[in-house]
Order: C-alpha cells, then structure tokens, then sequence
C-alpha cells in the first residue's frame, strides 16, 4: 500500500469522524430532546386521531385507537401527571438507592484499591486478559474504570516493558466496550430493567422485569470479552503498539504499591462481604429460607422475595463492604464519612433527576397515546408476514442499535426510546422483555469504543496524549475498531446460540413471552 494511498484513507477516516462529530453536537442536550420528543407525542397524538389507526389488542380483542393529548382531557391528564409521571418512573428509585450504596464503596476506596490490587497481581504473560476483565468488572462502579483503572492499565504495560497505549486499549476495550457483561449487578441493571418493565405494561400491564433479568448471559459474556479482548489485543492492536522505550518527553508513571493499610482494608471488605453472602444464602438456599415463598415448588419462583430485593442488596453489599475497608484503611473513622460518601454519590445524579423528569414525561405521554400498541401491533403483524427467524430478527436490532449508538451515547436516554417500540414488538412475536434488552445491550455495548458521542471520549484522548501526543479521535477510533468489530461478531453468535439452546437469560427471565392467563 502506497504512502498517499495511505494517506488518502487517512483522511476519508478523519473528514467521516468530522460529519459524526458535528452531527452529534448539533443535538440537543438528551434532556432538552425527551422534552421534544415528547411535545412531538402530543401532536402526533392528535394527527393520530384523526386517522382509523386501530388495532386489536393481542391479548383481550378489544379495539385500541389513538388518545387525543391536545384534548381537553388529555391536556388535563398532561397538567394533573406531571409529578406522579416522575416520581413513579421505575428506575428512579432503583438507581438512586443502588448508587448511596456504591457511593459508600466508591468514596471509601474500595473500588479503587481493588482494581489496584487486582492489576498489580497478574503475572506479566496475563496482564492484557487482566486488564480487560478488570475493565469489565469496573464498568458496575460508574466513571471509575474510565478515571482510574485506564491511564493505570498504560502505567502497569509501561512498566513491563510494553506500549503504555496497548494496556489502555485493552482496558478501554473492558469498561467501555464490555458495558453489558460483568459477574456482579451494577447500576445500570435496574435502570435498564425499570424501563423495560415500562415499555413491557403497554402490552401486559401486570408485568415485572427483575434487575438481575440479564444476569446469566451477563456472567458468560464476561468471559467472553474477556476473550476475544485479549486476542485483538494480541494479534492486531499489538502490531501498531510495538514493545520499545518510552521516548523523552513521553511522561513516566509508576504504579502506587498497595499500602498496609489498603491491604487491611481489603481484608475488612472480603470478610465483610462474605459475612453478607452467607446471610443471604441463609435465606434463599434452604426450602424456608427467609428470602424464599413459603410452599412454592418452583425454584425461581420461590425466590421472588429475594429478585424483588435485589437493588436492596446491590446497596447493601455497597455499603457493607465500603464500611468494612473504610474502618479497615482508615478512611472511613465515623457515621459523617459514610454520610458523606453517600450524599458525594447523589450529588452527581443533578443532570440525571433533570434527564429523567423529561424522559419520564415523554414515556408516559407515548403510553398515554396508545401509539407504541399501535405500532408494535401493526410492525409484528408486518415481521410476522415476512416470517423471518427470530434470530435474523434480533441481529438486525443489535446492529441497529449499535448503529443508534453512534450518535446517541447514553445507554438508558436510547433505551427509554427505543424500548416503548421493540419491546411490545417483540413480545407480540413471542419474545419476553429481557430478551429484547439483552439484544439492546449488546448493540449498545459494542460501538462505545468508536463513538464520539461517549461521554469519556475525550478522556480517553487526553490519556493516549501522554504518551502520543498528536493522537486524536481518528486514533481512539483506529485502535478500537477492531475490538468493536470482534465484540458486535462474537457477542451476535453467543446470543444466537443462547436462543438456540433455549437457557434462561437469567433468574426467572424465560426466552419466551407467554400472556398471563
């Protein structure tokens, strides 16, 4: 390949990341959008309206048609809703308990000890499997895999001899591109969970999607980036990245040694956390167990009290373990620190609140109008008659989520507007809410890496400067590209072969949609 050929594609790369940059800088602030987006359910209700747009309902029979929100009923319902619309949004009040829980742990430096701990133990032949598999376990803890453990990852290859960027590629590839996979619930469990549970009622109004509805598939795909992030890592990204001294001007890190008293906290936090395992193994193992229902025969069943309180333990392993270290190092010496490390946690939910009072409003206008019924039946009835296999099906909305995601960073901003259509869709073709969100986490997982519309974009940017300084977006993006194509191929074939074998995608979330009754 000649040098201007080179040179040229260079360029096309660059001129096509402008277009991407400018178009996604010319949205509005996702808040200002759901607030659009929803006086645009208004006026699409009333041209609605005045058109025969009626389906049967797939369940009762009964005739569903367009509810006028510019009527007077309507604008009083719009007036009289507007508080209980954002207090009853379901992922509300999930994220917001989950998160005082991390905060603890956060703000305690449990996570980031352990992250520490756990890239200063690899041995050096395994340090680029440990980095994505610690980038994947760090993305339950919000910002602190893209703050902490990337530009840390350039630090531990640095001094191993290797390209500093090849280790902050390799744990950028985790946190962010293995968003949806990791051995433990995060906070992005409930909330996503919440609004499939919302988009799930506009067919089913007595429907539950559990926080931990993904867990299983969560757990594989863990492994599974892990994997196939270890092997780009190796075979293409290394290539570029080869193994030489870092030139002057290139800034020297050196990794902070565990400190006694982080390893004490450290053993303060297993201990306590194992406490708290066996508590709740105590109540959910044995058949009257306190977190199990009493005379019920079915497994999942039977642990409904315990799926029902799973944001509950999300929080209370946050804090539990997040005290122990505290007490532990030394961090945490009385009730107003640990008060502290919450109230730091909520202080950073002020543009979230403003987020989802708006989403909340346009989800609530968008059930209100009937219209995502309406085109969930009549888009099922049309898939139906193409009769496409479900799982063409579900790899043509992984790539178009995926595609969405280019353009539109947040996880739960396209989730609560992509799932009041796909996921009444899916289910009136036999296919249970959280196997359509699994199909979306994925799609919304595999491009981060390569969108500029990722809110840590340019931190990643400004962490590939120390050590290249001329790197910019079209570096980000030719060095992730290759995991992105690798996890949208090899997430795609687990998914397929998941539906294939027909296992649960995790407790008490079935594959199928069966109607109640």
């Amino acid at each position: 390949m000649t040098t201007q050929t080179t040179t040229g594609k260079k360029y096309a790369i660059d001129r096509f990341l402008t277009i991407v940059e400018k178009g996604g800088n010319a949205l509005p602030h996702p808040a200002t959008l759901f607030a659009i987006l929803a006086i645009i359910v208004v006026l699409l209700s009333w041209v609605a309206s005045q058109f025969d747009l009626s389906v049967p309902h797939p369940t009762t029979g009964k005739e569903i048609t367009p509810v006028n929100l510019l009527s007077v009923e309507g604008l009083q319902r719009i007036l009289g809703g507007l508080v209980t619309n954002f207090t009853s949004f379901a992922p509300l009040g999930t994220v917001l308990v989950s998160l005082i829980g991390i905060g603890v742990a956060e703000h305690s430096g449990l996570i980031g000890a352990a992250l520490r701990k756990l890239v200063l133990a690899a041995p050096r032949f395994l340090l680029t499997p440990v980095m994505v598999f610690a980038g994947v376990m760090s993305n339950m803890a919000s910002e602190i895999g893209y703050v902490l453990l990337v530009p840390l990852a350039g630090m531990v290859f640095m001094a191993a001899g290797r390209h500093p960027i090849l280790g902050m590629a390799a744990a950028f590839a985790g946190v962010s591109g293995g968003y949806s996979a990791n051995l433990l619930l995060g906070t992005i469990d409930p909330l996503l969970a919440g609004l499939s549970e919302e988009a799930a009622r506009i067919v089913d109004p007595s429907y539950s999607v559990n926080p931990a509805a993904n867990w299983f598939f969560m757990i594989v795909s863990t492994f599974l980036v892990t994997g196939l992030g270890w092997w780009v890592t190796e075979r293409f990204v290394a290539a570029r990245f080869p193994n030489a001294p870092v030139t002057e001007g290139q800034q020297q890190d050196q990794i902070e040694q565990m400190s006694a008293a982080e390893k004490r906290g450290l053993t303060f936090a297993t201990i306590a956390s194992l406490v708290l395992t066996g508590l709740l193994l105590w109540g959910t193992v044995p058949d009257n167990g306190f977190l199990r229902l009493a005379g019920e025969d079915n497994l999942l069943k039977s642990l409904k009290p315990f799926l029902d309180g799973i944001v509950a333990v999300i929080f209370l392993y946050g804090l539990v373990a997040g005290v122990a270290y505290g007490i532990g190092a030394g961090t945490i010496r009385n009730d107003s620190d640990v008060i502290n490390g919450m109230g730091k946690s909520m202080s950073t939910l002020g543009v979230y609140l403003v987020l989802t009072f708006f989403a909340a409003q346009f989800v609530a206008f968008f059930n209100w109008t009937q219209l995502g019924l309406i085109f969930a039946v009549k888009g099922a009835d049309l898939l139906i008659q193409l009769q496409l296999p479900g799982i063409v099906l579900f790899a043509g909305f992984i790539v178009l989520t995926a595609t969405a995601n280019l353009f539109m960073g947040s996880a739960s901003a396209k989730w609560a507007l992509m799932a009041p259509v796909f996921v009444p869709m899916f289910m009136l073709l036999g296919y249970s809410p959280e196997l359509t969100q699994v199909g979306y986490r994925i799609g919304d997982s595999v491009t981060n890496i390569i969108s500029p519309m990722m809110s840590y974009f340019a931190l990643i940017i400004a962490f590939l400067q120390r050590y290249e300084p001329k790197a910019g977006i079209g570096t980000v993006i030719a060095v992730m590209l290759p995991y992105s194509i690798a996890f949208l191929i090899g997430w795609t074939i687990l998914f397929m072969i998941w539906m294939w074998l027909g296992l649960p995608i995790g407790p008490g979330a079935p594959l199928q949609y069966v109607p109640a009754g």
